[in-house]
C-alpha cells in the first residue's frame, strides 16, 4: 500500500477560537501546583488511576514500526522502555524504576492545565452524480489558476464559480461537507454496499479562517460554556438552509480533498492512527513520535465533565492548524459515535512527556 500523509489542518477545535481566561472549572481545570518552566521533571507522580489503553498503545507502536521505521528508530529506546514497563508492572508511579523520566507540561496557565480537544473521521454519504438529494459538491484542489492568483472565497464556491471538473462527488448535506472540512478528511459512502472511499485533505483556498462557533457566541445564540460541535448541529437543525449557508460563508476559508485508496486514517507522520492513542500536537515543542502520559477528563453522554479522569499513553503523530503550544487533540476514531465525543471535547487535563534520557 502506498503511503499517504494526511495532515489534519482543520480539527474540531477550530469551532472554538476562544481565549483561555475565565474558563469554568467544569472543563477540568485544576490548581494544585504552579509550574515555572515548559517541562518540569517529576520524580514522584503519585497517580492513583491505572492506565487504561496499554493494548492500543502497543498496537500504535507496531504501526509506527511498520509504516515509519525512521520514526521508530528515533524513539525506540523510550518505546522499548515503556513496553518493558507494561509487560512487568504498569504501575504509573514506578515508571522511574524502569528508566523512564516524566516531565510535566506547564499548561496554558502554569498550573499544568493542558488544553484537550479531539477530532475524528466522519463518514459522509455521497454520489458521483448530482440529483435532487445529493447536490452539495465536494471539491478537489483547483490547479488551473495562474500563479499568485487567489482561489475563490467560500461564498463564491457555494455559488458555483469553480469548474465542475473539480467536483469529486455530491453529498446530501451542506453541514456534513462543512464538518468534513473541519476534520480534514472523511470516508465517503457511495451506497449500494460499496466499500468506503477515503477522501484526504488536498489543500485550502488561502482565505482566513473564522470560527463559526465564536460567531454564534458573539451573537448570543450559544453560550460560551455550552459551545460544542453538537451545539452547532443543534443550531443548524433549527434554522433554514439559507441561514446555515450565510453562517458558513462568514468563514471565507475552504478545504479541498482528493480521493485515495487508503483503508486507514494516517496522520502527518505517515502512520495509521489508533483511536484514543494518537494525538495531534505542536511539533515545535512536542517532537513527532513523542510519548505522553495524558490525564483525560471524562464526560457523560451529554458532554458534561463528571469530575473524573482516565490515564492514557498517547503518541504525537499528527499536527493541526490550531494545535499550538500546550494543547493536544486526541484522535477519537471513525464515524458518528466518535464524532459526538470529538464534538464535546474542549477541556483540560495534565500531561507528562516521557523519555529515558
Amino acid at each position: 500500500m502506498k503511503k499517504i500523509i494526511i495532515t489534519i489542518v482543520f480539527l474540531s477545535s477550530f469551532f472554538f477560537s476562544q481565549t483561555y481566561a475565565n474558563e469554568p472549572i467544569n472543563r477540568g481545570k485544576q490548581y494544585k501546583k504552579k509550574l515555572l518552566t515548559n517541562f518540569t521533571e517529576i520524580k514522584n507522580l503519585n497517580i492513583q488511576s491505572k492506565l487504561i489503553n496499554s493494548q492500543s498503545f502497543l498496537i500504535q507502536i507496531q504501526e509506527i514500526k511498520k509504516h515509519s521505521p525512521s520514526l521508530y528508530f528515533k524513539n525506540k529506546y523510550i518505546y522499548n522502555a515503556i513496553i518493558n514497563w507494561l509487560k512487568k508492572n504498569e504501575n504509573i508511579n514506578e515508571l522511574n524504576t524502569f528508566g523512564i523520566n516524566s516531565f510535566q507540561m506547564k499548561g496554558i496557565d502554569n498550573y499544568g492545565n493542558v488544553k484537550i480537544s479531539s477530532y475524528y473521521t466522519p463518514v459522509v454519504e455521497a454520489r458521483k452524480n448530482k440529483n435532487t438529494i445529493f447536490k452539495y459538491p465536494i471539491y478537489s484542489m483547483p490547479f488551473h489558476l495562474e500563479k499568485n492568483t487567489l482561489l475563490p472565497k467560500r461564498k463564491d464556491i457555494y455559488n458555483g464559480v469553480l469548474d465542475k471538473k473539480y467536483i469529486l462527488a455530491y453529498s446530501n448535506s451542506l453541514i456534513n461537507n462543512f464538518i468534513m472540512e473541519i476534520q480534514g478528511s472523511a470516508f465517503i459512502d457511495y451506497g449500494s454496499n460499496k466499500p468506503l472511499t477515503f477522501f484526504s485533505y488536498s489543500g485550502k483556498n488561502g482565505w482566513p479562517y473564522k470560527g463559526i462557533g465564536q460567531i454564534l457566541i458573539n451573537r448570543g445564540e450559544i453560550k460560551k460554556k455550552n459551545m460544542s460541535m453538537q451545539a452547532i448541529k443543534n443550531w443548524c437543525a433549527k434554522h433554514t438552509e439559507k441561514e446555515i449557508r450565510n453562517l458558513f460563508e462568514e468563514n471565507q476559508s475552504f478545504v479541498f480533498f482528493k480521493e485515495t485508496k487508503k483503508k486507514q486514517v494516517y496522520g502527518a507522520s505517515a502512520v495509521p492512527l489508533v483511536a484514543k492513542t494518537s494525538v495531534a500536537a505542536d511539533n515545535s515543542i512536542i517532537k513527532n513520535g513523542s510519548v505522553i502520559l495524558l490525564q483525560v477528563p471524562l464526560l457523560d453522554k451529554d458532554g458534561i465533565f463528571i469530575n473524573k479522569y482516565e490515564m492514557r499513553l498517547v503518541i504525537a503523530l499528527d499536527v493541526g492548524g490550531v494545535i499550538k503550544g500546550q494543547h493536544f487533540d486526541i484522535y477519537e476514531g471513525i464515524g458518528e459515535k466518535s464524532g459526538i465525543l470529538a464534538g464535546y471535547y474542549n477541556h483540560y487535563g495534565y500531561a507528562w512527556v516521557l523519555n529515558n534520557k
